[in-house]
């Protein structure tokens, strides 16, 4: 554990609030896909489908917020590395993942690229403020493992929910191997490093609306316990 400043701040303190809301809405779009209540809201489609409800759009709000409370916790870096870092990371991904559309149709390839590629732009956008990029990298666990557990279970009852309806150019497979590869894969090595990601990027915004003269080289202490 550092010492001065990053007493007055604990990781999991930091994340816990975060998390539970984040649980609470994951229930809240399970019970209403479940009750068949408004796509608008709660879409059953593979993916989603961008529903209102969803923990994706808590992503900015707490990238931003967590940003703010280590920014008064102690020394950060300036907003504009941690701003480049993320867009880095994003221009990145954006760029990998559209050649690769282009270069090829086998939609393996894709699913393997985008994993890789995405865990890259984590790393990327990570190093721009390392002590927000572990803060996320934590949140990014705690909001996404309750969804492997429902995926895991939805998948094998069958509920028809978006937590287990596979894309539809995905060939049948064995329910275990299909949480793997609709479930596991997907939040852990995507969604995670995607809440890295757009979590700094609003992070760094946010870090411009608060100012300040607090900044320090980023191999400095981070300020996080």
């Amino acid at each position: 554990m550092t010492t001065d400043h990053s007493d007055r701040l604990s990781l999991k303190s930091l994340i816990l609030v975060p998390a539970l809301i984040t649980l609470a809405i994951t229930i809240l779009r399970l019970v209403g896909e479940l009750q068949n209540w408004s796509p608008t809201f709660f879409s059953r489609a593979a993916g989603g489908a961008g529903a209102i409800v969803g923990i994706v759009w808590l992503v900015p709000i707490f990238g931003a917020y967590f940003a703010v409370k280590l920014a008064k916790a102690g020394p950060r870096p300036g907003p504009r590395r941690v701003i480049g870092y993320s867009a880095l990371a994003i221009g990145f991904a954006v760029l990998a993942i559209t050649a690769t559309v282009k270069a090829t149709t086998n939609q393996s390839v894709h699913f393997g690229v985008f994993m890789v590629v995405t865990v890259i732009a984590g790393v990327i956008a990570y190093r721009g403020w390392p002590a927000l990029g572990r803060v996320l990298l934590a949140y990014g666990l705690a909001a996404r493992l309750p969804v492997v557990i429902v995926m895991l279970i939805a998948i094998y009852a069958n509920w028809g929910t978006h937590y287990d309806v596979a894309p539809p150019n995905m060939a049948g497979m064995a329910p275990l191997t299909k949480w793997f590869m609709i479930g596991l894969l997907p939040q852990m090595l995507g969604w995670i490093p995607f809440t890295i990601c757009v979590g700094a990027l609003f992070g760094g915004l946010a870090l411009l609306a608060v100012g300040g003269r607090r900044e320090v080289p980023v191999a400095g202490k981070p300020g996080l316990a």
